[in-house]
Protein backbone atom coordinates (compact mmCIF):
# COMPACT_ATOMS: atom_id res chain seq x y z
CA UNK A 1 0.00 0.00 0.00
CA UNK A 2 2.95 2.36 0.75
CA UNK A 3 4.13 2.17 -2.70
CA UNK A 4 0.69 2.47 -4.00
CA UNK A 5 0.42 5.63 -2.11
CA UNK A 6 3.73 7.31 -3.23
CA UNK A 7 2.35 6.21 -7.18
CA UNK A 8 -0.94 8.04 -6.66
CA UNK A 9 0.74 11.16 -4.50
CA UNK A 10 3.62 11.33 -7.84
CA UNK A 11 0.12 11.56 -10.20
CA UNK A 12 -1.22 14.51 -8.12
CA UNK A 13 1.96 16.17 -8.36
CA UNK A 14 1.94 16.01 -12.05
CA UNK A 15 -1.86 17.22 -12.31
CA UNK A 16 -2.98 19.09 -9.09
CA UNK A 17 -1.51 22.75 -10.69
CA UNK A 18 -3.62 24.96 -11.92
CA UNK A 19 -1.29 26.29 -14.82
CA UNK A 20 -0.44 22.89 -16.53
CA UNK A 21 1.44 23.18 -19.60
CA UNK A 22 3.28 21.05 -22.01
CA UNK A 23 6.61 22.16 -21.17
CA UNK A 24 5.71 21.15 -17.63
CA UNK A 25 7.40 17.79 -17.74
CA UNK A 26 9.45 17.82 -14.70
CA UNK A 27 8.62 14.98 -12.48
CA UNK A 28 7.70 16.11 -8.77
CA UNK A 29 8.43 14.50 -5.46
CA UNK A 30 5.86 15.12 -2.69
CA UNK A 31 5.59 13.39 0.26
CA UNK A 32 2.16 12.56 2.33
CA UNK A 33 1.87 16.27 2.84
CA UNK A 34 2.62 17.79 -0.46
CA UNK A 35 3.46 20.80 -2.39
CA UNK A 36 2.20 21.21 -5.86
CA UNK A 37 2.87 24.37 -7.73
CA UNK A 38 2.75 28.12 -6.41
CA UNK A 39 -0.27 27.19 -4.06
CA UNK A 40 2.21 25.77 -1.77
CA UNK A 41 1.24 23.06 1.19
CA UNK A 42 -2.49 21.45 0.17
CA UNK A 43 -4.29 18.68 1.34
CA UNK A 44 -3.24 15.05 2.85
CA UNK A 45 -4.15 11.96 1.36
CA UNK A 46 -6.67 10.28 3.02
CA UNK A 47 -7.53 7.14 1.82
CA UNK A 48 -6.19 5.14 -1.16
CA UNK A 49 -9.23 2.57 -2.84
CA UNK A 50 -8.15 -1.10 -3.71
CA UNK A 51 -8.19 0.12 -7.34
CA UNK A 52 -5.37 2.46 -6.92
CA UNK A 53 -6.88 4.48 -9.39
CA UNK A 54 -8.81 6.85 -7.11
CA UNK A 55 -7.93 8.51 -3.73
CA UNK A 56 -9.85 10.41 -0.96
CA UNK A 57 -7.99 13.85 -0.22
CA UNK A 58 -8.97 15.91 3.09
CA UNK A 59 -7.53 19.26 4.59
CA UNK A 60 -10.30 18.59 7.65
CA UNK A 61 -8.04 20.20 10.63
CA UNK A 62 -7.68 23.72 7.64
CA UNK A 63 -3.93 23.12 8.92
CA UNK A 64 -2.61 24.32 5.70
CA UNK A 65 -4.85 27.50 5.34
CA UNK A 66 -3.79 28.41 8.50
CA UNK A 67 0.37 28.14 7.73
CA UNK A 68 0.17 28.43 4.12
CA UNK A 69 -0.03 32.36 3.95
CA UNK A 70 -1.84 31.90 0.13
CA UNK A 71 -4.18 34.84 0.23
CA UNK A 72 -4.18 34.86 -3.63
CA UNK A 73 -6.14 31.40 -3.00
CA UNK A 74 -8.99 33.64 -1.51
CA UNK A 75 -9.14 36.92 -4.13
CA UNK A 76 -12.42 35.27 -5.85
CA UNK A 77 -15.51 34.28 -3.42
CA UNK A 78 -15.11 30.58 -3.75
CA UNK A 79 -12.96 27.78 -4.29
CA UNK A 80 -11.77 26.69 -7.91
CA UNK A 81 -11.14 23.02 -8.87
CA UNK A 82 -8.47 22.37 -11.34
CA UNK A 83 -9.69 21.46 -14.65
CA UNK A 84 -7.88 18.92 -16.22
CA UNK A 85 -8.39 16.21 -18.91
CA UNK A 86 -6.62 13.35 -16.86
CA UNK A 87 -8.23 13.30 -13.60
CA UNK A 88 -11.70 13.84 -12.46
CA UNK A 89 -12.27 15.91 -8.93
CA UNK A 90 -15.53 15.54 -7.21
CA UNK A 91 -15.92 17.84 -3.97
CA UNK A 92 -17.63 15.90 -1.25
CA UNK A 93 -18.33 18.08 1.38
CA UNK A 94 -17.46 22.22 1.74
CA UNK A 95 -17.50 24.47 4.88
CA UNK A 96 -18.42 28.42 5.08
CA UNK A 97 -14.74 30.58 5.89
CA UNK A 98 -15.67 34.02 5.73
CA UNK A 99 -13.81 37.02 3.87
CA UNK A 100 -13.82 40.01 6.76
CA UNK A 101 -12.13 43.62 5.48
CA UNK A 102 -9.47 44.55 7.29
CA UNK A 103 -10.98 47.08 9.58
CA UNK A 104 -13.14 44.21 10.40
CA UNK A 105 -14.08 44.56 14.20
CA UNK A 106 -14.31 41.09 15.36
CA UNK A 107 -15.50 38.80 18.51
CA UNK A 108 -11.95 37.45 19.82
CA UNK A 109 -13.68 34.48 20.77
CA UNK A 110 -13.85 33.38 17.11
CA UNK A 111 -10.60 32.32 15.79
CA UNK A 112 -8.44 34.44 12.44
CA UNK A 113 -7.49 31.51 10.49
CA UNK A 114 -5.35 33.75 8.04
CA UNK A 115 -4.47 37.30 7.69
CA UNK A 116 -3.66 38.99 4.32
CA UNK A 117 -2.49 42.87 3.46
CA UNK A 118 -6.99 44.06 2.27
CA UNK A 119 -9.13 40.99 4.50
CA UNK A 120 -8.71 38.34 6.68
CA UNK A 121 -10.13 34.54 6.67
CA UNK A 122 -12.37 33.55 9.79
CA UNK A 123 -14.21 30.45 10.48
CA UNK A 124 -16.84 29.36 13.03
CA UNK A 125 -18.50 26.44 13.93
CA UNK A 126 -21.15 28.01 15.94
CA UNK A 127 -24.67 29.38 14.02
CA UNK A 128 -25.27 32.09 16.31
CA UNK A 129 -22.23 33.47 15.52
CA UNK A 130 -23.54 33.95 12.09
CA UNK A 131 -24.86 37.33 12.73
CA UNK A 132 -21.04 38.50 13.85
CA UNK A 133 -20.21 38.62 10.03
CA UNK A 134 -22.89 40.55 8.82
CA UNK A 135 -19.99 42.89 7.23
CA UNK A 136 -18.44 39.97 5.57
CA UNK A 137 -18.86 37.14 2.27
CA UNK A 138 -18.51 33.65 3.02
CA UNK A 139 -16.45 31.45 1.08
CA UNK A 140 -16.97 27.91 0.46
CA UNK A 141 -13.69 25.63 0.93
CA UNK A 142 -13.91 21.92 0.07
CA UNK A 143 -13.25 19.71 3.42
CA UNK A 144 -13.20 16.57 1.36
CA UNK A 145 -12.10 15.84 -2.40
CA UNK A 146 -12.29 12.42 -4.15
CA UNK A 147 -9.38 12.36 -7.16
CA UNK A 148 -9.97 9.84 -9.53
CA UNK A 149 -8.32 9.03 -13.47
CA UNK A 150 -10.48 9.67 -16.00
CA UNK A 151 -11.21 6.84 -18.27
CA UNK A 152 -8.92 8.21 -21.13
CA UNK A 153 -5.76 8.35 -18.41
CA UNK A 154 -6.80 5.10 -17.19
CA UNK A 155 -6.48 3.05 -19.96
CA UNK A 156 -3.21 5.30 -20.61
CA UNK A 157 -1.59 4.57 -17.69
CA UNK A 158 -2.47 0.89 -17.94
CA UNK A 159 -0.85 0.73 -21.30
CA UNK A 160 2.54 2.43 -19.94
CA UNK A 161 1.98 5.34 -20.75
CA UNK A 162 1.71 8.95 -19.04
CA UNK A 163 -1.00 11.59 -18.66
CA UNK A 164 -0.03 15.10 -19.91
CA UNK A 165 -2.92 17.71 -20.31
CA UNK A 166 -1.75 20.15 -22.77
CA UNK A 167 -2.16 23.86 -23.01
CA UNK A 168 -5.61 23.57 -25.34
CA UNK A 169 -6.99 21.27 -22.64
CA UNK A 170 -6.73 18.70 -24.62
CA UNK A 171 -5.67 14.76 -23.54
CA UNK A 172 -2.26 13.72 -24.35
CA UNK A 173 -0.74 10.08 -23.64
CA UNK A 174 2.93 9.83 -23.68
CA UNK A 175 3.97 6.23 -24.87
CA UNK A 176 7.13 5.32 -24.60
CA UNK A 177 6.95 2.70 -26.96
CA UNK A 178 5.80 4.85 -29.79
CA UNK A 179 7.86 7.53 -29.03
CA UNK A 180 10.83 4.89 -29.38
CA UNK A 181 9.18 3.61 -32.95
CA UNK A 182 9.66 6.61 -34.04
CA UNK A 183 13.17 7.78 -33.02
CA UNK A 184 14.70 4.28 -33.98
CA UNK A 185 15.34 5.79 -37.46
CA UNK A 186 16.77 8.77 -36.40
CA UNK A 187 19.03 7.10 -34.15
CA UNK A 188 19.68 4.55 -36.55
CA UNK A 189 21.00 7.35 -38.85
CA UNK A 190 22.73 9.64 -35.95
CA UNK A 191 24.67 6.21 -34.78
CA UNK A 192 26.07 5.27 -37.96
CA UNK A 193 27.03 8.95 -38.81
CA UNK A 194 28.93 8.59 -35.59
CA UNK A 195 30.19 5.34 -36.01
CA UNK A 196 31.98 6.40 -39.41
CA UNK A 197 33.27 10.13 -37.57
CA UNK A 198 34.52 7.81 -34.64
CA UNK A 199 36.23 5.31 -36.93
CA UNK A 200 37.94 8.14 -38.86
CA UNK A 201 39.07 9.80 -36.03
CA UNK A 202 40.12 6.55 -34.51
CA UNK A 203 42.20 5.92 -37.63
CA UNK A 204 43.72 9.48 -37.82
CA UNK A 205 44.59 9.06 -33.81
CA UNK A 206 45.88 5.67 -34.44
CA UNK A 207 48.38 6.88 -37.23
CA UNK A 208 49.72 10.02 -34.89
CA UNK A 209 50.34 7.69 -31.99
CA UNK A 210 52.26 5.36 -34.42
CA UNK A 211 54.49 7.90 -35.93
CA UNK A 212 55.03 9.58 -32.43
CA UNK A 213 56.15 6.13 -31.13
CA UNK A 214 58.32 5.80 -33.81
CA UNK A 215 60.23 8.75 -33.52
CA UNK A 216 60.76 8.24 -29.78
CA UNK A 217 62.16 4.47 -30.77
CA UNK A 218 59.49 2.18 -28.95
CA UNK A 219 57.76 0.10 -31.33
CA UNK A 220 54.76 -2.24 -30.27
CA UNK A 221 56.43 -5.08 -28.96
CA UNK A 222 57.87 -2.84 -26.34
CA UNK A 223 54.93 -1.36 -25.32
CA UNK A 224 53.92 -4.99 -24.53
CA UNK A 225 56.66 -5.74 -22.71
CA UNK A 226 55.93 -2.85 -20.62
CA UNK A 227 52.52 -3.40 -20.21
CA UNK A 228 53.12 -6.61 -18.74
CA UNK A 229 55.63 -5.43 -16.44
CA UNK A 230 53.10 -3.02 -15.34
CA UNK A 231 50.55 -5.88 -14.30
CA UNK A 232 53.16 -8.10 -12.89
CA UNK A 233 55.23 -5.70 -10.90
CA UNK A 234 53.12 -5.87 -7.68
CA UNK A 235 55.26 -9.19 -6.77
CA UNK A 236 58.67 -7.77 -6.86
CA UNK A 237 58.10 -3.98 -5.90
CA UNK A 238 57.04 -1.93 -2.92
CA UNK A 239 54.66 -0.39 -4.18
CA UNK A 240 51.79 -0.91 -5.96
CA UNK A 241 49.11 1.46 -7.07
CA UNK A 242 50.77 4.40 -4.84
CA UNK A 243 50.04 1.56 -1.80
CA UNK A 244 53.49 0.30 -0.06
CA UNK A 245 53.81 -3.61 -0.39
CA UNK A 246 54.10 -5.72 2.84
CA UNK A 247 55.42 -9.08 3.28
CA UNK A 248 53.27 -12.00 4.84
CA UNK A 249 55.72 -12.44 7.21
CA UNK A 250 56.21 -9.01 8.42
CA UNK A 251 52.49 -8.95 8.64
CA UNK A 252 52.33 -12.63 10.19
CA UNK A 253 55.10 -10.72 13.14
CA UNK A 254 52.76 -8.20 13.53
CA UNK A 255 49.68 -9.87 14.66
CA UNK A 256 51.67 -12.30 16.44
CA UNK A 257 50.82 -15.00 14.41
CA UNK A 258 47.69 -13.51 13.81
CA UNK A 259 46.70 -14.66 17.28
CA UNK A 260 43.14 -14.74 18.44
CA UNK A 261 43.27 -12.55 20.89
CA UNK A 262 43.72 -9.99 18.67
CA UNK A 263 40.79 -10.67 16.82
CA UNK A 264 38.98 -6.86 16.43
CA UNK A 265 35.94 -8.22 14.40
CA UNK A 266 34.52 -10.13 11.29
CA UNK A 267 32.57 -9.70 8.54
CA UNK A 268 31.56 -11.36 5.37
CA UNK A 269 34.97 -11.28 3.63
CA UNK A 270 37.57 -11.60 5.86
CA UNK A 271 38.77 -11.03 9.53
CA UNK A 272 40.49 -8.15 10.57
CA UNK A 273 43.26 -8.05 13.38
CA UNK A 274 45.25 -5.59 15.92
CA UNK A 275 48.64 -5.40 15.24
CA UNK A 276 52.05 -3.26 15.50
CA UNK A 277 54.74 -2.67 12.53
CA UNK A 278 58.22 -2.79 13.19
CA UNK A 279 58.23 0.93 12.87
CA UNK A 280 55.76 1.32 15.91
CA UNK A 281 52.60 2.16 13.96
CA UNK A 282 49.16 0.63 15.24
CA UNK A 283 47.61 -1.10 12.92
CA UNK A 284 44.65 -3.15 11.82
CA UNK A 285 44.96 -6.28 9.44
CA UNK A 286 42.50 -7.51 7.42
CA UNK A 287 42.66 -11.36 6.02
CA UNK A 288 40.38 -12.46 3.56
CA UNK A 289 38.69 -15.59 4.22
CA UNK A 290 39.76 -17.58 1.17
CA UNK A 291 42.03 -17.24 -2.21
CA UNK A 292 39.95 -17.10 -5.00
CA UNK A 293 39.16 -15.22 -7.90
CA UNK A 294 36.16 -13.11 -5.93
CA UNK A 295 38.19 -12.51 -2.99
CA UNK A 296 41.13 -11.40 -5.35
CA UNK A 297 38.09 -9.37 -7.30
CA UNK A 298 36.98 -7.38 -4.16
CA UNK A 299 41.16 -7.08 -2.70
CA UNK A 300 42.15 -5.40 -5.87
CA UNK A 301 38.73 -3.32 -5.78
CA UNK A 302 39.32 -2.20 -2.26
CA UNK A 303 43.17 -1.29 -3.03
CA UNK A 304 42.17 0.27 -6.46
CA UNK A 305 39.63 2.83 -4.59
CA UNK A 306 41.04 3.34 -1.63
CA UNK A 307 44.58 4.32 -3.41
CA UNK A 308 42.73 7.36 -4.94
CA UNK A 309 40.82 8.89 -2.05
CA UNK A 310 42.37 10.99 1.08
CA UNK A 311 39.53 12.34 3.24
CA UNK A 312 39.98 12.54 7.12
CA UNK A 313 36.63 10.94 7.48
CA UNK A 314 37.64 7.83 5.59
CA UNK A 315 39.97 5.05 6.98
CA UNK A 316 43.03 5.36 5.65
CA UNK A 317 45.34 2.43 3.89
CA UNK A 318 48.53 1.79 4.74
CA UNK A 319 49.51 -1.06 2.24
CA UNK A 320 48.71 -4.96 1.46
CA UNK A 321 50.55 -8.02 0.20
CA UNK A 322 51.36 -9.26 -2.70
CA UNK A 323 48.40 -11.27 -4.72
CA UNK A 324 50.46 -13.65 -5.09
CA UNK A 325 51.54 -13.92 -1.50
CA UNK A 326 50.36 -17.16 0.59
CA UNK A 327 47.01 -15.10 2.09
CA UNK A 328 45.13 -11.46 0.61
CA UNK A 329 45.83 -9.11 3.76
CA UNK A 330 45.48 -5.87 3.73
CA UNK A 331 47.03 -2.95 6.03
CA UNK A 332 44.33 -0.34 7.76
CA UNK A 333 45.01 2.50 10.26
CA UNK A 334 43.69 1.38 13.53
CA UNK A 335 40.99 3.27 14.64
CA UNK A 336 40.68 2.20 18.27
CA UNK A 337 37.33 2.80 19.28
CA UNK A 338 35.17 0.23 17.81
CA UNK A 339 32.40 0.08 15.37
CA UNK A 340 29.32 2.45 15.83
CA UNK A 341 27.11 -0.62 15.79
CA UNK A 342 29.00 -1.50 18.81
CA UNK A 343 28.09 1.50 20.47
CA UNK A 344 24.42 1.38 20.05
CA UNK A 345 23.37 -1.82 20.45
CA UNK A 346 27.17 -3.62 21.06
CA UNK A 347 29.34 -4.56 23.62
CA UNK A 348 30.04 -1.08 24.16
CA UNK A 349 26.02 0.64 24.64
CA UNK A 350 26.02 -0.33 28.11
CA UNK A 351 28.42 3.42 28.41
CA UNK A 352 26.08 4.91 27.24
CA UNK A 353 28.86 7.49 25.82
CA UNK A 354 27.05 8.34 22.24
CA UNK A 355 24.83 11.23 23.40
CA UNK A 356 22.94 12.86 21.16
CA UNK A 357 25.14 15.24 20.47
CA UNK A 358 28.22 12.67 19.08
CA UNK A 359 25.18 10.90 17.26
CA UNK A 360 24.38 14.10 15.56
CA UNK A 361 28.40 14.97 14.29
CA UNK A 362 28.51 11.10 13.75
CA UNK A 363 25.63 11.15 10.80
CA UNK A 364 27.10 14.70 9.78
CA UNK A 365 30.45 13.01 9.09
CA UNK A 366 29.35 10.06 7.30
CA UNK A 367 27.49 12.03 5.40
CA UNK A 368 30.57 14.19 4.55
CA UNK A 369 32.78 10.80 3.90
CA UNK A 370 29.62 9.62 1.29
CA UNK A 371 29.07 12.76 -0.36
CA UNK A 372 33.04 12.89 -0.92
CA UNK A 373 32.67 9.50 -1.93
CA UNK A 374 29.92 10.28 -4.88
CA UNK A 375 31.90 13.62 -5.65
CA UNK A 376 35.02 10.93 -6.03
CA UNK A 377 32.84 8.85 -8.42
CA UNK A 378 32.92 5.54 -5.79
CA UNK A 379 29.37 3.85 -4.44
CA UNK A 380 30.40 2.42 -1.34
CA UNK A 381 27.57 0.09 -1.41
CA UNK A 382 28.31 -1.07 1.69
CA UNK A 383 27.35 1.54 4.07
CA UNK A 384 26.05 0.17 7.51
CA UNK A 385 26.77 0.99 11.10
CA UNK A 386 29.36 -2.23 11.40
CA UNK A 387 31.29 -0.58 8.55
CA UNK A 388 31.81 3.46 10.34
CA UNK A 389 34.20 3.37 12.86
CA UNK A 390 34.93 5.62 15.91
CA UNK A 391 38.70 6.78 17.51
CA UNK A 392 38.74 7.85 20.47
CA UNK A 393 37.05 11.54 20.19
CA UNK A 394 34.40 9.90 18.13
CA UNK A 395 35.75 11.24 15.05
CA UNK A 396 34.18 8.57 12.04
CA UNK A 397 35.93 6.64 9.93
CA UNK A 398 34.46 5.01 6.88
CA UNK A 399 35.41 1.74 6.01
CA UNK A 400 35.25 -0.92 4.10
CA UNK A 401 35.33 -1.00 0.52
CA UNK A 402 35.18 -4.65 -1.01
CA UNK A 403 31.88 -3.81 -2.31
CA UNK A 404 32.91 -0.01 -3.78
CA UNK A 405 31.93 0.38 -7.48
CA UNK A 406 33.76 3.54 -9.24
CA UNK A 407 30.62 5.01 -11.17
CA UNK A 408 31.29 6.97 -14.57
CA UNK A 409 29.96 10.10 -14.61
CA UNK A 410 28.44 9.80 -18.02
CA UNK A 411 26.24 6.71 -16.53
CA UNK A 412 22.98 6.67 -14.62
CA UNK A 413 23.38 3.42 -13.76
CA UNK A 414 25.30 0.44 -12.87
CA UNK A 415 24.12 -3.08 -13.87
CA UNK A 416 24.79 -5.77 -11.67
CA UNK A 417 23.92 -8.52 -8.86
CA UNK A 418 22.64 -6.79 -5.90
CA UNK A 419 25.54 -7.25 -2.62
CA UNK A 420 25.48 -5.53 0.37
CA UNK A 421 23.79 -6.20 4.44
CA UNK A 422 20.41 -7.53 4.53
CA UNK A 423 18.48 -4.44 5.93
CA UNK A 424 20.54 -1.61 4.44
CA UNK A 425 19.81 -2.65 0.77
CA UNK A 426 18.41 -0.51 -1.52
CA UNK A 427 14.85 -1.94 -2.93
CA UNK A 428 15.01 -1.00 -5.76
CA UNK A 429 18.60 -1.83 -6.63
CA UNK A 430 17.52 -5.30 -5.38
CA UNK A 431 14.60 -5.38 -7.76
CA UNK A 432 16.27 -3.96 -11.01
CA UNK A 433 19.76 -4.97 -10.89
CA UNK A 434 20.29 -1.39 -10.98
CA UNK A 435 23.47 0.28 -8.92
CA UNK A 436 23.38 4.26 -8.29
CA UNK A 437 24.44 6.89 -6.25
CA UNK A 438 21.22 6.71 -4.46
CA UNK A 439 21.51 2.96 -3.43
CA UNK A 440 24.33 4.59 -0.64
CA UNK A 441 21.29 7.21 0.27
CA UNK A 442 18.75 4.50 1.48
CA UNK A 443 21.47 2.52 3.17
CA UNK A 444 22.54 6.11 5.38
CA UNK A 445 18.73 6.72 5.95
CA UNK A 446 18.94 3.11 7.94
CA UNK A 447 21.68 4.16 9.83
CA UNK A 448 20.05 7.87 10.36
CA UNK A 449 17.03 5.25 12.05
CA UNK A 450 19.90 3.63 14.01
CA UNK A 451 21.34 6.84 15.05
CA UNK A 452 18.09 8.18 16.63
CA UNK A 453 16.61 4.23 17.74
CA UNK A 454 19.69 2.46 18.95
CA UNK A 455 17.79 -0.10 17.66
CA UNK A 456 19.80 -2.89 14.82
CA UNK A 457 18.92 -3.04 11.10
CA UNK A 458 17.47 -6.12 11.30
CA UNK A 459 16.32 -8.08 14.45
CA UNK A 460 14.04 -11.20 13.67
CA UNK A 461 12.24 -10.81 17.28
CA UNK A 462 10.21 -7.73 15.51
CA UNK A 463 6.83 -8.37 14.06
CA UNK A 464 7.40 -9.85 11.01
CA UNK A 465 6.61 -6.74 8.62
CA UNK A 466 8.92 -4.88 10.96
CA UNK A 467 12.26 -7.10 11.12
CA UNK A 468 13.42 -4.78 8.75
CA UNK A 469 14.41 -1.46 10.26
CA UNK A 470 13.40 0.93 7.81
CA UNK A 471 9.73 -0.53 7.67
CA UNK A 472 9.98 0.00 10.95
CA UNK A 473 10.81 2.86 10.96
CA UNK A 474 8.65 4.40 7.86
CA UNK A 475 5.49 3.48 9.85
CA UNK A 476 5.70 5.44 12.87
CA UNK A 477 7.11 8.74 11.38
CA UNK A 478 4.29 8.11 8.62
CA UNK A 479 2.03 8.09 11.93
CA UNK A 480 4.32 11.31 13.23
CA UNK A 481 4.54 8.75 16.38
CA UNK A 482 8.05 9.18 16.81
CA UNK A 483 8.01 8.97 20.71
CA UNK A 484 7.17 5.02 20.04
CA UNK A 485 10.81 5.59 17.72
CA UNK A 486 13.39 7.53 19.56
CA UNK A 487 15.84 6.33 22.00
CA UNK A 488 14.44 7.31 25.47
CA UNK A 489 17.71 7.80 26.82
CA UNK A 490 18.15 10.88 24.49
CA UNK A 491 16.38 12.84 26.20
CA UNK A 492 13.34 13.33 23.59
CA UNK A 493 10.60 13.57 26.54
CA UNK A 494 12.91 16.32 29.17
CA UNK A 495 15.08 18.31 26.36
CA UNK A 496 13.08 20.70 23.87
CA UNK A 497 16.07 20.99 21.32
CA UNK A 498 16.98 16.84 20.94
CA UNK A 499 13.10 16.56 20.44
CA UNK A 500 13.17 18.94 17.49
CA UNK A 501 16.56 17.46 16.39
CA UNK A 502 15.47 14.10 16.41
CA UNK A 503 12.01 14.66 14.73
CA UNK A 504 13.60 16.52 12.02
CA UNK A 505 16.35 13.52 11.22
CA UNK A 506 13.44 11.15 11.51
CA UNK A 507 11.90 12.96 8.85
CA UNK A 508 15.07 13.57 6.76
CA UNK A 509 15.79 9.47 7.10
CA UNK A 510 12.21 9.00 5.97
CA UNK A 511 12.62 11.34 2.51
CA UNK A 512 16.13 8.89 2.16
CA UNK A 513 13.88 5.64 2.92
CA UNK A 514 11.49 6.06 -0.36
CA UNK A 515 11.14 2.75 -2.27
CA UNK A 516 11.88 4.56 -5.61
CA UNK A 517 15.33 6.15 -5.83
CA UNK A 518 13.91 9.25 -7.75
CA UNK A 519 11.77 10.40 -4.48
CA UNK A 520 15.12 10.19 -2.09
CA UNK A 521 17.61 13.46 -1.98
CA UNK A 522 21.79 13.12 -3.49
CA UNK A 523 24.15 12.87 -0.32
CA UNK A 524 25.36 16.32 -0.84
CA UNK A 525 21.13 17.22 0.23
CA UNK A 526 21.15 15.32 2.77
CA UNK A 527 24.65 16.68 4.28
CA UNK A 528 23.31 20.43 3.61
CA UNK A 529 20.18 19.33 5.56
CA UNK A 530 21.95 17.36 8.73
CA UNK A 531 24.45 20.95 9.36
CA UNK A 532 20.92 23.08 8.86
CA UNK A 533 19.40 20.84 11.95
CA UNK A 534 22.78 20.65 13.82
CA UNK A 535 22.71 24.88 13.56
CA UNK A 536 19.44 25.63 14.09
CA UNK A 537 17.88 28.15 17.07
CA UNK A 538 16.11 26.46 18.93
CA UNK A 539 15.55 28.60 21.96
CA UNK A 540 14.12 31.28 19.21
CA UNK A 541 11.19 28.57 18.39
CA UNK A 542 10.58 26.88 21.46
CA UNK A 543 9.88 30.47 22.81
CA UNK A 544 7.40 31.31 19.53
CA UNK A 545 5.97 27.55 20.48
CA UNK A 546 5.36 28.49 23.85
CA UNK A 547 3.66 31.47 23.16
CA UNK A 548 1.80 29.84 20.97
CA UNK A 549 0.42 27.77 23.27
CA UNK A 550 -0.17 30.32 25.72
CA UNK A 551 -2.36 32.22 23.23
CA UNK A 552 -4.19 29.02 22.78
CA UNK A 553 -4.87 28.68 26.43
CA UNK A 554 -6.47 32.45 26.56
CA UNK A 555 -8.52 31.50 24.07
CA UNK A 556 -10.13 28.74 25.40
CA UNK A 557 -11.01 29.97 28.34
CA UNK A 558 -12.55 32.56 27.17
CA UNK A 559 -15.00 30.82 24.96
CA UNK A 560 -15.59 28.58 28.21
CA UNK A 561 -16.49 31.60 29.85
CA UNK A 562 -18.96 33.12 27.08
CA UNK A 563 -20.49 29.70 25.76
CA UNK A 564 -21.37 26.35 27.86
CA UNK A 565 -20.89 24.97 23.96
CA UNK A 566 -17.84 25.94 23.57
CA UNK A 567 -16.31 22.51 25.39
CA UNK A 568 -17.23 20.88 22.10
CA UNK A 569 -15.11 23.08 20.27
CA UNK A 570 -11.80 21.56 18.86
CA UNK A 571 -10.54 23.91 16.06
CA UNK A 572 -8.30 26.01 18.44
CA UNK A 573 -6.21 23.01 18.97
CA UNK A 574 -2.43 24.26 17.96
CA UNK A 575 -2.39 20.28 16.95
CA UNK A 576 -4.43 21.19 14.19
CA UNK A 577 -2.90 23.98 12.94
CA UNK A 578 0.64 22.75 12.34
CA UNK A 579 1.19 19.27 11.92
CA UNK A 580 3.66 17.45 14.64
CA UNK A 581 5.68 15.93 11.59
CA UNK A 582 6.70 19.63 10.28
CA UNK A 583 6.91 21.73 13.65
Amino acid sequence: MASASVGLIFLVCNFVVLHLSAEEEKEHVCPSTFQCGEFGPWYRIKNTFSNNKSFLLSDYSLQYVATSNRCHVFQGSTFHLPKSTSLIFTNLHNITLWKCHKTFNRNHSVPRILACPNFSIYHSNHSDDVTSFLSCKPFQYPLFLMLELSDKCSRCVTGGGRCQDLKNHKFHCINKRKERRKLRLLLGLGISGGIIVVTVLGLLFWCLKKVKLRSLGMGSGNIGKQTMRMKTNIEGSKVYFSVPVFSYSELEEATNNFDPTRELGDGGFGTVYYGKLVDGREVAVKRLYERNCRQLELYMNEIEILACLRHQNLVTLYGCTSRRSRELLLVYEYVSNGTVADHLNGEQSICGTLTWPVRMRIAIETATALSYLHASDVIHRDVKTQNILLDTNFSVKVADFGLSRLFPMDVTHISTAPQGTPGYLDPEYHQCYQLTDKSDVYSFGVVLVELISSLPAVDLTRKEDEINLSYYAMKRIQCCAFDELVDKRLGFDSNYKVKRMTTLVAELAFQCLQHRKDFRPSMDEVLETLKRIESADYEVRKAAEEKEENDVWLLRNMENLQSPNSAMYKWGSSNSITPTASR
